[in-house]
């Protein structure tokens, strides 16, 4: 692979440069031969008339005449000129006078300083003709003349490079795509036992998993050619296009075989085809069978591999994803804890630490958060640091950090009357007591009334490790927590005085207590059956809304059974919030006075313990140990309140 993504390994720059000097030698030659005729000695230019009388006069001292140009000195060593006309008695003036004269033959072009100057144009139109045509066609098909030129990079990553050591957390997805590269560097290993190169590998994950990362490693493992492109960059307004630079993809890869071409976002050219009824896109589907054909039609194209890449794998087409095609579906998943500490291992090498750096803390307090969003948090920490001043990055960063990706940054503008940010402690206490004394619930992990993004304040509750499904008594709890900070205010304040801030709380019970009874199969009198389809449903690249096709009298037992999970969970949270009214307090209170506790500091906030903090540090909470709480999945527009998230299944 040649440097700077030139065929001939030629300095871009460089030869822009010599081009450039080029021309301006041409138009200096050019210039310099067509003034050849016209120029003439120095000296001050006078009229012909004057340089008579002053050779009547014999101010003359000597003349040297060369074609109709006469130019010599005077009695005063002053040089000049003057253009004379065929006069014949000049002569004969010059030697009444005693002027000294003499005469130059005139000069004669040769013949290729004539064939110069006369195909001098032409050559010079030509040369900027061809120029402009080679700007045109480069980058293949940035111009008129390349629309079907494919727009497929050679990646020639030297520097900054990236491989298999930068890819962590994803363990089982690198190891099938290291065969693949293992395959490329020694394919006897696997011919000798009839195995077959495969045709390609289809990386599938949410968004900021390592897809392109994973694309970017095996380029800088395999030691062959590596083309990328986006799906996008195929489909163009002129039907044809599309399928004109997937053919010359292929060539220019057939050219370079064994080689892999990497395909980003596929979905944006490999949909369904037959989508829309009728009222699809000729233009990607013909990119699309041209696609397939060239990955596995009558000619064969061996050594050649294609990776893609894409979030959306429902609505590809199905002859894209069958064997021979894309051999192998790849899935990217999140990052489980043990993946999520090699993953902020690998972005904190670039950062300096404070000892206090736990990454096993943080990554137990990440579930959820995909490689981009632990990128994020890694520099969201150091720009902390440097914003203050510091020289490392603490502990104490991660954790604002970390805050501020999930809840929000401060709103520190925000001013807050001392009613509303009582009535907040209030709330967000009766969440975190309901946390602390209902059996299933999460852990309390932080409360806080400092208000963030949307929220005025946040409960925080996190389970003890990465949850894949939740039981019907933690759903229960769940929908009990949801409740406790409007069921708080209410005793409190008074069924009169409640406000609007629990609207986040009541819709998420609501919809948790709907699936409850609709999907999970979780209300004796409606059994085991699903009562609810797919709200958004693709089909045929459409997202459609599907009415639920249920009885009269199947839906108002629905309305019953929610509200009967509802009913349980407020009598439940208010249960426990009547008995321990004074921890509720002693909660609220410590709220108002440090505004942002810990599990461990609630706790000891309603034992009546001393929470143990400066005086310097009144607000802001030390880091949690690598043992107490484990943050949840990152809240769902959180409300007025911080109305904590459901877990889902």
């Amino acid at each position: 692979m040649n440097d700077k993504n030139q065929p001939d390994g030629t300095n871009p720059w460089m030869k822009s440069l010599m081009i450039w000097l080029g021309v301006v030698l041409a138009l200096v030659l050019f210039v310099q031969l067509f003034d050849s005729r016209t120029r003439v000695a120095g000296g001050e230019g006078i009229a012909y008339s004057e340089f008579l009388q002053r050779v009547e006069d014999g101010s003359v001292k000597e003349v040297s005449i060369a074609d109709n140009i006469v130019s010599g000195t005077l009695t005063n060593d002053s040089a000049f000129r003057t253009q004379a006309p065929d006069d014949p008695r000049l002569i004969d003036r010059l030697i009444a006078k005693g002027v000294k004269f003499s005469a130059k033959p005139r000069e004669e072009p040769s013949f290729w300083m004539i064939l110069i100057y006369q195909s001098l144009p032409f050559l010079l139109i030509l040369g900027v003709a061809f120029f402009v045509i080679r700007q045109m066609q480069k980058n293949a098909g940035s111009g008129a003349m390349g629309f079907g030129k494919s727009k497929a990079k050679l990646l020639t990553e030297k520097h900054g490079r990236v491989t298999f050591d930068d890819v962590a957390g994803i363990d089982e997805a690198r190891e099938e795509l290291q065969e693949i590269v293992d395959f490329l560097k020694d394919p006897t290993r696997f011919a000798r036992l009839g195995g077959k190169i495969p045709k390609g590998a289809l990386l599938v994950g949410s968004p900021g998993t390592g897809k392109t990362l994973l694309a970017r490693a095996i380029a800088g493992e395999a030691n062959v050619p590596f083309f990328t492109i986006s799906g996008s960059d195929f489909v163009e307004m002129f039907v044809g296009v599309g399928a004109s630079r997937v053919r010359d993809m292929f060539e220019q890869a057939k050219k370079n075989a064994p080689c892999i071409v990497f395909i980003d976002e596929i979905d944006a050219v490999g949909r369904h085809r037959g989508a829309g009824l009728g009222n699809g896109n000729d233009e990607r589907e013909q990119t699309l069978n041209q696609l397939l054909v060239e990955m596995d039609g009558f000619e064969a194209n061996e050594g050649i591999i294609i990776i893609a890449a894409t979030n959306r794998p429902d609505v590809l087409d199905p002859a894209l994803l069958r064997p021979g095609r894309f051999d192998r579906q790849v899935v990217v998943p999140r990052p489980d804890i043990e993946g999520r500490e090699k993953i902020l291992s690998v972005h904190m090498k670039k950062v300096p630490l404070a000892p206090d750096v736990d990454s096993r803390t943080i990554a137990r307090g990440t579930p959820g958060f995909s490689g981009a969003d632990l990128a994020n948090l890694v520099n969201e920490a150091a720009l902390l640091a440097a914003r203050k001043g510091k020289r490392l990055v603490a502990m104490r960063e991660f954790e604002e950090a970390k805050d501020k990706v999930m809840m929000g940054a401060e709103r520190k503008s925000m001013v807050m009357t001392e009613e509303e940010k009582r009535a907040t402690a209030y709330h967000e206490a009766g969440h975190a007591l309901v946390s602390l004394h209902v059996p299933g619930c999460d852990p309390l992990h932080k409360v806080t009334i400092i208000p963030r993004g949307r929220a005025l304040g946040v409960t925080w509750n996190l389970p003890e490790r990465d949850r894949y499904s939740m039981s019907m008594n933690q759903m229960k709890a769940r929908l009990a927590l949801c409740f406790g900070g409007r069921i708080a205010e209410q005793l409190i304040y008074g069924a009169d005085a409640l406000n609007t801030g629990a609207s986040n709380d009541i819709q998420q019970a609501t919809d948790m207590a709907r699936s409850m009874v609709m999907e999970y199969g979780m209300s004796e009198k409606l059994g085991w059956l699903r009562y609810r389809d797919n709200q958004d449903e693709v089909f045929l690249g459409h997202s459609v809304a599907r009415s639920q096709n249920v009885s009269e009298e199947t839906a108002r037992l629905i309305d019953q059974e929610v509200r009967r999970f509802i009913e349980e969970a407020e009598a439940r949270a208010r249960q426990v919030l009547t008995d321990n009214l004074d921890e509720l307090h002693k909660l609220a209170e410590a709220l108002l006075e440090y505004e942002t506790l810990t599990g461990e500091e609630a706790k000891r906030a309603i034992k009546g313990e001393d929470i143990g903090r400066g005086e310097g540090d009144r607000s802001r909470p030390a880091a949690p140990a690598a043992g107490s709480s484990i943050p949840r999945t990152r809240p769902k527009k959180p409300g007025p309140f911080g109305d904590p998230a459901p877990q889902g299944a």
